[in-house]
């Protein structure tokens, strides 16, 4: 006990900021001069109760759910309607449902249409998710891989070439058959309907040994657009004009073209020896549109001819040879090759052929051209009476034989190095043109959606003076139909409409028919689809492609086998082959007609006046008949019938009974009496006229004009 007061007494005399020490140096009587119950006691029994309670509440609280996270979505400051759906791993409905009810004009909205920032966010916060901005990767400016026409030549490695020559004229003035006696052939009987339906490139060689490549562009109007090719690469044009009809629309339209190229005219006034020929007259005619010929003061050369008989051709061969001495036409034979595209076509034996005049070097076997974005290793040549040749210089005509695809026509056609070279030429232009496109339709985008915003707007302030919910009522009401069903299960329009796929044997045939149909303007009695167009026979490819479109193929100077003919059949998908233009446009042109309900037209049958009127009882009901007189015509009981008084239409019906006499008769003529009753109680005036009519159901055309 002594020991212990002494070490109390010890550790009261120590410094009080050295409690620690104290506790070290005696842990259990640390806080001896406390009173128990003031401190210690009671400290243990909040810790206890604390330790008590928290035990029980770990035992009754429920565990902690975690929140779910929202699904993060990569936006970009523009993304389509089908990229935002891929982003956000939904389809593309999820989209169109996430902008219902908002200024989005969903009506136009398709899969490739554009969105803005705005709209990208709206539609990911409908949806449940969160966006965050895709990482920038920054684009480099690609290289312009692109091939241009070489510098011109040194004058001193230019060599003599020969001219090349097209005809135009108006159809049916006699272009091929000159060029059929200038070449001793019978292209003009191949021909369908004796009308060139495409371009013909032929060189002709004179007795006197002089080199000619002629042109035969088509007359008809629905060539235009071939005859200004034709104009564009030749270097003198010759006018037919037949001198028993002078200047027509084609004629001047031939001169249109070669003033608009620059080109130098030779006047052909053609079928001379025709007894009703007048030269002179043709002349007089050409004077109106500038063409002034050497005998009235000009500078223009006209020849006489008669392309059938063969009368005059040496002479005008021989105004060619002189015109093409004074333009002093030549041309490098080294060098790269260049030329033009002015025919292309699919060959089922050769495949992809184009036939083009070469303008620069020398064109020969294994050469890589390039051509808008097609590109060839030449495999083969062949010369116009389709006879293979090793090579072939300026100003000749050819068909190159080697195309990975079809070039478009009036394509330049350049030479280049290596395969890798063309290669990188042909994606540079696919590359160009894409960007061209896009922008293009981003700016159509824009405009339509300013468009709509516009309406929107008009739409808001025109339903401003209502409440919030009015509104809610009456945009749900408009969008109602909307919300019916998912936008990709929404029925078709009741429009009316034809799907059209149509093949062509050349490219030049597909775009005259092309161009017809962009003149396209009944629209609104029936919608005009051009689904697709190519070169080539009909494959079960289209046939597929009708099938999907409910669609009609259209083939022109095309081939379709038998196992096609079957398929077609058996998916009763309508082939309709011709082989001249205006035949395939009739044909087009009923089809379109055949799909419009058809028109009613009345025909009066006669007329009748009625002189008295009287009551007859029938059981306990009194019928009002007519006393009447055929005036005109005859009244035919199973006819439909009018009762009228001045002006004003009083009834239309059928009778129910029709009496000469006392018997019921089918017909009463001119001048005939007799008794009517009608399906409905009419009181009759004398003087009320009795009208007999027949509807007659016609079918309705089409006011679709091509123009010829």
């Amino acid at each position: 006990m002594k020991q212990m007061a002494v070490l109390i007494r010890q550790a009261l005399s120590a410094s009080r900021r050295d409690i620690p020490n104290m506790a070290a140096v005696c842990p259990s009587t640390a806080w001896a001069h406390t009173p128990p119950y003031a401190h210690h006691a009671r400290y243990l029994a909040v810790k206890q109760g604390r330790g008590h309670n928290n035990s029980q509440k770990t035992s009754v609280k429920p565990l902690k759910v975690e929140k779910q996270e929202k699904q993060e979505v990569e936006i970009k400051q523009s993304m389509s309607v089908s990229e935002l759906a891929q982003a956000m791993n939904k389809d593309i409905d999820h989209v169109y449902e996430a902008l219902l009810n908002t200024s989005v004009d969903l009506e136009h909205l398709e899969p490739n249409t554009m969105l803005g920032e705005k709209w990208i966010k709206e539609a990911i916060k409908r949806c449940g998710m969160k966006y965050k901005w895709a990482k920038i990767v920054e684009t480099k400016v690609r290289e312009n891989k692109d091939i241009q026409r070489q510098p011109p030549p040194d004058l001193a490695r230019l060599v003599n070439r020969p001219p090349v020559v097209t005809i135009m004229g108006h159809v049916d003035h006699g272009k091929t058959t000159l060029l059929d006696s200038l070449r001793k052939s019978q292209i003009a009987a191949q021909e369908a309907g004796g009308i060139t339906q495409h371009i013909g490139a032929f060189l002709v060689q004179l007795p006197s040994g002089e080199m000619i490549t002629f042109l035969d562009t088509p007359g008809h109007a629905a060539f235009s657009a071939m005859r200004a090719r034709g104009a564009l690469i030749t270097d003198i044009i010759i006018l037919v004009v037949a001198a028993d009809d002078g200047v027509m629309n084609q004629t001047i339209e031939s001169i249109q073209h070669a003033k608009k190229a620059k080109v130098p005219i030779i006047v052909a006034v053609n079928k001379c020896d025709k007894p009703q020929a007048d030269p002179k007259k043709v002349k007089r005619d050409l004077l109106a549109y500038d063409v002034v010929c050497e005998e009235l003061g000009g500078d223009v050369q006209a020849i006489h001819i008669s392309a059938l008989q063969g009368e005059n051709l040496l002479e005008l061969a021989e105004a060619i040879i002189a015109l093409a001495e004074v333009l002093e036409l030549k041309a490098d034979p080294l060098g790269l090759t260049e030329g033009t595209v002015i025919e292309s076509r699919t060959d089922k034996g050769k495949g992809p052929v184009t036939t083009a005049i070469i303008q620069r070097g020398i064109l020969k076997k294994g050469c890589i051209l390039v051509a808008g974005k097609a590109w060839a290793k030449v495999r083969l040549l062949f010369d116009v009476n389709n006879q293979a040749v090793a090579e072939a210089g300026p100003g000749t005509p050819v068909e190159i034989v080697g195309w990975k695809e079809l070039p478009s026509v009036g394509e330049e056609i350049l030479e280049v190095e290596s395969e890798q070279r063309a290669r990188e030429v042909v994606e540079w232009r696919t590359y160009t043109e894409e960007q061209n496109k896009l922008k293009e339709d981003q700016r159509v985008i824009v405009a339509n959606q300013m468009q709509h915003q516009e309406s929107y707007k008009k739409e808001r302030e025109r339903l401003a003076h209502l409440s919030w919910k009015q509104r809610k009522a009456v945009l749900y009401r408009a969008n109602k139909h909307r919300m019916a069903c998912r936008p990709s299960e929404r029925a078709e329009t009741e429009e009316l409409s034809l799907s059209l796929i149509v093949k062509g044997d050349v490219e030049g045939s597909v775009e005259a028919i092309l161009n017809i149909l962009e003149s396209y303007d009944a629209d609104e009695q029936c919608q005009l689809n051009i689904v697709h167009f190519g070169v080539g026979d009909i494959s079960e490819n289209d046939i597929n492609l009708a099938e999907a479109f409910s669609g009609t193929i259209y083939g022109f100077n095309v081939a379709a086998n038998k196992s096609i003919q079957d398929i077609a059949a058996k998916k009763q998908i309508p082939l309709k082959m011709h082989r001249v233009i205006y035949h395939l446009i009739d044909d087009l042109k009923e089809e379109l007609g055949s799909k419009l309900a058809p028109t009613t037209e009345e025909k009066i049958i006669g007329e009748a006046s009625v002189l008295a009127t009287f009551d007859v009882t029938i059981g306990k009901k009194k019928v009002p008949v007519a006393g009447c007189r055929i005036q005109k015509g005859q009244l035919d009981k199973k006819m439909k019938f009018r009762l009228t008084r001045g002006k004003e239409i009083l009834w239309e019906g059928s009778l129910t009974a029709l009496k000469h006499h006392k018997d019921d008769v089918q017909i009463v003529k001119t001048g005939m009496e007799c008794g009517v009753s009608l399906d409905k109680v009419i009181e009759f005036n004398v003087g009320d006229e009795i009208i007999c009519y027949e509807e007659i159901e016609k079918p309705q055309r089409i006011s679709w004009d091509p123009g010829f």
